[in-house]
């Protein structure tokens, strides 16, 4: 971001420093080594990554955008930055559960720096190692939220009309890169200064782009909610994933991904894809947190609130859809079970703050692309088929002009979400037969909205985005156990949000 543009945000204030100093002593003692990772704060001036076994300060200068280590003492937790480890597929296998010093942490730097950009950013931050499994989050084989390269890592598939066709590329990108990569495919209006979104963190990917094809009429994006990308296109390249291989057989796909934010879990990363703006910069910063201002707990990933989490999204921010509409007043944009909706001309979530919900099948009995083996025994993968299907159902209606008895033009932009590959590989882990299933069944419901489009007669002139808005890890279920308990044990007051946001002397 330009300088002009980066907040005051939030660092850990002289009175607390004591707390914070003490927290730090648990959190970094080598009984909690299994499952700590590091814990990030912005103290004195400097950011600040610590672990066990070492630590880094620095600096950053926004003008240049460049950092400033200032000094490090034992093994630095984030000397390894690079974004190749662990793909393909085989070599993930061969590597669960890696330990920091085996980790690596694309743009660890700016990832930390951008969520102390914001006001509520935590005091500390505190980061899970890649093998610790959240007893009490129901024991998932699959996670995520750090900022480790395979937690981190979505898939990044892009095709159709203005893309090169170079097919799976050994190069890596970030989720913020997204939104002005569409902007430019559509040749949407940039700002004055050559962006295209008032807050833009992410760049276009000219790597991808073929000017000689000409911009492209119609975007449409799927999300995939929490898929592993080397298992996506493992799947694809046997032949599982049929749709997807199409897509990487007529685009370019990123073998090494696209880098989620920090923290890399669902609400802020949904945002950043749709927005180019990092967590600390569009203001979800996590499923929950703490508002300073308000002097209250945020949650945004509930039935209750899912609906309304972009209230919290800061009036700074454009979305794709804003950036359409500003180059073309009168075009349509669809946002089709996706929570980041704000400047949608039709969405699925601002039918529900209608209280118009979209009609859903009571169950996936009977719905295509199911997997009945898994639909049965659990309750995640059942819901999760359901909504799925309501979201083609959204997409292909729209696409041929009409749903719920009412017309619509053909979209400039649309934008489709999947949940059932998290609920997956969230169950399973991402190497399981269920997070397989997920895979397949998701597929084949990007399927039925390709054969839209082409029966819309627009598949020529229209290009395509294939993303996740994190990666998702297996970790190891005999790792577990709680940093809340032995830092309430020593006394300390304290909030605990989204799980490792940690506030100190608050309500």
């Amino acid at each position: 971001m330009p300088q002009e543009t980066v907040p005051a945000g939030h660092e850990v204030r002289p009175e607390q420093a004591e707390a914070v100093d003490a927290a730090l002593a648990v959190l970094l003692d080598g009984a909690l080594d299994p499952i700590v990772d590091m814990v990030f704060t912005r103290r004195d001036g400097a950011y600040e990554a610590l672990s066990h076994d070492g630590r880094v300060r620095f600096r950053r200068d926004a003008e240049r955008g460049t950092y400033e280590m200032l000094d490090t003492a034992g093994t630095n937790p984030l000397a390894d930055q690079t974004n190749d480890k662990f793909t393909p597929l085989e070599d993930e296998l061969a590597h669960r559960f890696p330990h920091r010093r085996d980790n690596a942490y694309p743009f660890a730097f700016d990832q930390v720096a951008q969520l102390y950009d914001a006001p509520s950013a935590p005091d500390l931050c505190v980061m899970h190692s890649a093998a610790h499994n959240w007893e009490d989050q129901g024991g998932h084989i699959g996670e995520h939220g750090s900022i480790g390269v395979v937690q981190a890592r979505a898939p990044f598939v892009i095709a159709g009309k203005g893309v090169r066709r170079d097919g799976l590329v050994p190069r890596a990108g970030r989720l913020v890169d997204v939104a002005p990569t569409i902007a430019a495919l559509l040749g949407c209006a940039p700002l004055d200064d050559g962006r295209y979104f008032a807050v833009q963190d992410g760049v276009v990917r000219d790597d991808v782009l073929d000017p000689s094809d000409g911009p492209a009429r119609h975007a449409i994006g799927f999300l995939f909610d929490g898929t592993n990308p080397n298992v996506l296109y493992e799947m694809a390249a046997s032949g599982e994933a049929p749709n997807v291989a199409r897509l990487m057989e007529m685009g370019t796909a990123y073998a090494h991904g696209a880098m989620a934010g920090l923290p890399t879990v669902t609400l802020a990363n949904h945002t950043s894809i749709i927005t180019g703006a990092l967590p600390g910069h569009h203001g979800i910063l996590h499923n929950a947190w703490y508002d300073r201002a308000e002097g209250k707990q945020v949650i945004t990933n509930s039935p209750a609130t899912w609906m309304h989490s972009m209230n919290h999204l800061s009036s700074a921010v454009d979305t794709i859809h804003d950036v359409v509409h500003r180059t073309w007043p009168g075009e349509f944009t669809a946002s089709c079970n996706e929570p980041c909706d704000t400047g949608a001309d039709y969405s699925t979530f601002d039918l529900m703050r209608r209280g118009e919900v979209p009609i859903l099948p009571k169950t996936p009995d009977g719905l295509p692309h199911v997997t009945e083996r898994f639909v049965r025994p659990s309750k995640d993968y059942s819901w999760s088929s359901v909504v799925d299907h309501m979201a083609i159902d959204q997409a292909t209606s729209i696409l041929a002009g009409r749903f719920r008895d009412v017309d619509y033009p053909l979209p400039r932009f649309m934008w489709v979400n999947f949940t059932l590959t998290d609920a997956a590989m969230h169950e399973g882990g991402p190497h399981s037969e269920v997070a397989r299933a997920s895979v397949r069944d998701s597929d084949g419901r990007i399927g039925e909205v390709l054969t839209a489009v082409e029966r819309a007669g627009i598949f020529d002139d229209t290009a395509f985005v294939l993303v996740a808005d994190h990666g998702m890890e297996e970790n190891n279920p005999a790792c577990r156990g709680d940093w809340d308990v032995p830092l309430r044990e020593s006394g300390l007051n304290f909030r605990d949000e989204g799980y490792g946001f940690l506030y100190f002397d608050v309500g």
